[in-house]
Formats: C-alpha cells, sequence, structure tokens
C-alpha cells in the first residue's frame, strides 16, 4: 500500500486512495502509531463515489473512527487533486455531510458541514463552556491559554464524549488549543476545533464574520461566515510518500 503524508499546520494525515470499502481500523492505528509506525494524528482513505468525487473514511490514530475533521478534509482535497482524483473544485462525502473544496496552489479552502450550538449552559472548572457541533463536537470556553491543562481536559472529553477546546480572542483574531478525542492528547491544530471557537466568538461578538485563527503550531489559518455556513481556509503540504508491506 502507498501512503502520503500531508501536513495541514501542523495536524499530520497519512492518505491513501482504494476501490475497496473495509474497516482499517487496525491498519489506522498501526502506521498512526509515532514508535512502530510512521506516526501521524489521523488516516484518511478516499473511495469511489456515484454522486461525489470521492468519499472517505476517516480514522483517528487510536483507530477509532471520526465523522469529521477540518484539516484532514484540507489535505484530502490537495491529495485528491495532485492524484488527479479531482479538480480544482470538489465536491467529497464525509460522515457528517457534503465537504466543498476549492484548490489553490498549496492552499485550500473548504466549506465545512453545518454547525450547531448544541448546549450553553455548562458550568466547569468555574468557566462557561458551549457544547458545539462543527461536524464533530467541541466542548468549548474562552479562557487564558496558559491554563490549558491536559487531566481536567481530558475528563472534560471523556464526561461530555467530545473534543475540549479553549480560545482567547486578542486584536480580532483567535487563539486556539485543542484535546482531541481519538488523539487522547492536545494536537498542534485542529480545524473543527477552530471552527467551534470561532462559532462562539462570533455569538458572542468577539469577532467580526471573518477572522485570523492561530493553533497551538502558530500558523495562520482563516475562518469565515457566510449565509450560516463556515468557510475554512489554510495551508497544507505535502511531506512525503512510502510503501508499506499488508498486516500480516
Amino acid at each position: 500500500m502507498t501512503l502520503t503524508k500531508y501536513n495541514a499546520n501542523g495536524n499530520d494525515f497519512l492518505i491513501t486512495h482504494s476501490f475497496k470499502k473495509e474497516d482499517r481500523s487496525a491498519l489506522a492505528k498501526r502506521v498512526c502509531d509515532r514508535v512502530s509506525g510512521i506516526g501521524a494524528d489521523g488516516f484518511v482513505v478516499l473511495l469511489p463515489s456515484d454522486k461525489h468525487d470521492f468519499e472517505w473514511n476517516f480514522y483517528n490514530c487510536d483507530g477509532s473512527i471520526a465523522a469529521m475533521c477540518g484539516n484532514a478534509a484540507r489535505a484530502a482535497a490537495l491529495y485528491a487533486y495532485k492524484n488527479s482524483l479531482a479538480d480544482r473544485k470538489i465536491q467529497f462525502l464525509t460522515g457528517a455531510g457534503v465537504i466543498t473544496a476549492i484548490v489553490t496552489e498549496n492552499t485550500v479552502e473548504v466549506q465545512l458541514t453545518e454547525h450547531k450550538i448544541i448546549r450553553k449552559d455548562i458550568w466547569e472548572n468555574d468557566l462557561n463552556w458551549f457544547l458545539i457541533d462543527t461536524g464533530v463536537p467541541h466542548i468549548t470556553a474562552n479562557a487564558e491559554l496558559e491554563v490549558f491543562d491536559a487531566v481536567p481536559l481530558a475528563n472534560l472529553r471523556k464526561k461530555y464524549d467530545a473534543n475540549a477546546t479553549i480560545f482567547s480572542v486578542k486584536d480580532a483574531s483567535l487563539f486556539v488549543r485543542t484535546f482531541e478525542r481519538g488523539v487522547e492528547g492536545e494536537t498542534l491544530a485542529c480545524g473543527t476545533g477552530m471552527a467551534a471557537a470561532f462559532v462562539r466568538a462570533a455569538y458572542e461578538n468577539l469577532v467580526q464574520n471573518s477572522a485570523k485563527i492561530y493553533p497551538k503550531s502558530g500558523d495562520e489559518l482563516f475562518m469565515k461566515l457566510e449565509n450560516n455556513r463556515l468557510f475554512f481556509k489554510g495551508a497544507v503540504s505535502e511531506v512525503f510518500t512510502t510503501t508499506i508491506q499488508p498486516l500480516g
């Protein structure tokens, strides 16, 4: 099997395409392991689709399946374009719904699936948290990023079965950190986490309908809200391509 590694602003993914739809949870866990495998936050398999350019199966690094991943969506779009699976304007099916993408050189903008504020009344650790679905659920609070502590965030992640995201606003820009479900730790960037932070910040009038967003990696990304749909834009880079032997 041939795998290509992509980096989307600190979130890294191993991507391949296949004509065969099957459970690849064990393979995902194997190749994503940073000690005994190649190492990645997630594993993506692109598959044929009758109605769209392709559909995907997305796996977290622990082998669990996730409906959506914003950064992986941008990486998958660039992979599809570079491998002649789609043109620059792309539509593909995820577990959360249809994603549209536009590839411009090594920058990709995706229109995310519909978002929803589920709850606004959660109080934990003296902070007010919103539960927001941006393709996957995020429990989100406006807090100083220096208070990021993996232990309470891990507890929140388990209690609400959601990713845990904190953000702060400075000069109309968002700064975001996320403890990711399925990775079970902090990642350098989380697209749906940045989207959840933006949704809450916009709801509370802390940002306008467009804003720059900076994850832990320090990279600059862009989020905007048009007609109640989120658009997410940033750079994506191809790291390398390799081959692996099948599981024995």
